[in-house]
């Protein structure tokens, strides 16, 4: 048992045995709408995508995959997220010290563990938000799909639930071909999925912070003070960005109104924070979309959500690192807290090690097939993300393509959060100090 006692290995070693146990039921005949058994890749790339929440697919969810496999899917995706919302919320409040506005953290000299009370409090709070916020977006879904678009009661609710689960999630995963393009003109999906994808890539830390004092943001956290302060004028950037270099895109924003250009830009720019939805044709982009919607997806969302990439956080420490090296300040202070300079150290580390992790998967991945960089590099990223998105070369890739996508997945969902508590639980001082040396940087 002393094997597993790490939280790495525990993350680590969770995450795998839920998608080797989603791999084995996705390959029995049942699961598959025709009754054949499903291709091995298939359904292990299937399941890792699911329970990674990424969304990433060989195969039509809708049409491949018979109701149970598609609840299996949903299930996959429930376990996965809620795994890691809970991991992630955990994590914060340990390096924060802290639980609430009364529950102290009991930290212990090497292990650094939660009283069990506290552990109990924090899983359950997560579950019930967790459940609440998706039960709130399904009844909106679902009143929508009957009122808007016909659809028999027991259809709306099936899609709704399975919408709201997956877009909470971060997951992108839809039961429609065409993901959510047949909605790109309509706000009450197009919002509300957004809503769900947002709030939960924010993480229910910086949710919770912002109920309790949304009107005092002088009081916030470094953790809020980051997701928000990087995440918002992500999505302003992203959205002017977006619209700007898709506006007269025949295949993407050309054909729409001028409303329904803005409504589709700001989800095109929201989406890639590894929610994996599309409501325009993403094959179809330009170049420039395609390169800005690489830079969102690779910098991602919250650090205490359901969303992937380095994290907002990272990239919103790094940039106030530049500012105060650029400023000559020896201390980066955000709000009225000064950031360790361990957490530079991590921030970088991250970064560096995400960036060579991309780099090699599309070497790689370009042997292996005959597409352009440029397609190539968005599904390397969309895959270690989390995100979802595609160019629409998912499928022609070759089975061992499919794998290595399936590890990058894997490692893309569990690298950040494993890493992230490695060099904080590791973290200790040193005894000596050895003589300084400059050296020429730049």
């Amino acid at each position: 048992m002393e094997r597993f006692q790490h939280p790495t290995q525990v993350i680590a070693t969770g995450f795998g045995s839920a998608i080797a146990l989603g791999t084995l039921l996705l390959s029995l005949p049942v699961m598959t709408e025709s009754g054949e058994r499903a291709h091995f890749v298939d359904a292990l790339f299937t399941a890792t995508s699911a329970v990674c929440v990424t969304g990433l697919v060989t195969v039509d969810t809708g049409g491949h995959w018979s109701v149970m496999g598609e609840v299996v899917i949903l299930a996959l995706i429930q376990v996965g997220g809620l795994g890691i919302l809970t991991l992630a919320t955990l994590f914060a409040l340990v390096v924060s010290r802290r639980l609430g506005l009364r529950a102290q953290l009991i930290a212990q000299a090497e292990t650094k563990t939660l009283r069990l009370s506290d552990v109990r409090r924090v899983v359950r709070n997560v579950v019930l938000f967790s459940l609440i916020s998706e039960l709130v977006v399904a009844v909106v879904l679902t009143a929508r799909f009957m009122i808007g678009y016909d659809e028999p009661l027991g259809r709306a609710v099936y899609h709704g639930v399975f919408h709201s689960i997956s877009a909470f999630n971060n997951a992108g995963f839809s039961l429609n071909v065409d993901s959510l393009m047949r909605y790109v003109a309509d706000p009450w999906i197009s919002l509300t999925i957004c809503v769900a994808f947002i709030v939960g890539g924010l993480g229910f830390p910086v949710v919770f912070e912002l109920v309790r004092s949304w009107r005092r943001p002088r009081e916030w956290s470094v953790l809020t003070r980051l997701t928000v302060g990087t995440t918002v004028p992500l999505l302003v950037i992203g959205t002017i960005v977006l619209t700007s270099v898709e506006y007269d895109n025949p295949g993407t924003l050309g054909p729409l109104s001028g409303p329904a250009k803005l409504l589709a830009g700001f989800f095109a720019a929201a989406t890639p924070r590894t929610a994996g939805f599309n409501t325009i044709d993403t094959s179809a982009m330009t170049t420039e979309g395609w390169f800005f919607t690489d830079f969102l997806m690779f910098v991602g969302g919250g650090s205490a959500g359901t969303a992937g990439g380095i994290k907002v956080t990272t990239f919103g420490l790094l940039a106030f690192v530049v500012w105060a090296e650029m400023r000559g300040e020896r201390r980066v202070n955000v709000g009225r807290r000064r950031v360790p300079e361990t957490n530079h150290r991590q921030a970088l580390a991250i970064v560096l090690l995400a960036m060579g992790a991309v780099a090699i998967s599309t070497f790689v991945l370009l042997g292996m097939t005959t597409h352009s960089l440029d397609r190539v590099l968005f599904e390397v990223i969309s895959a270690f993300a989390t995100v979802g998105m595609s160019t629409g070369i998912t499928a022609d890739l070759p089975r061992a393509a499919h794998v290595l996508i399936a590890v990058l997945m894997f490692a893309g969902r569990i690298g950040p959060l494993t890493l992230a508590s490695a060099l904080a639980l590791r973290e200790r001082e040193r005894r000596y100090e050895l003589p300084e040396e400059r050296t020429i940087v730049g």
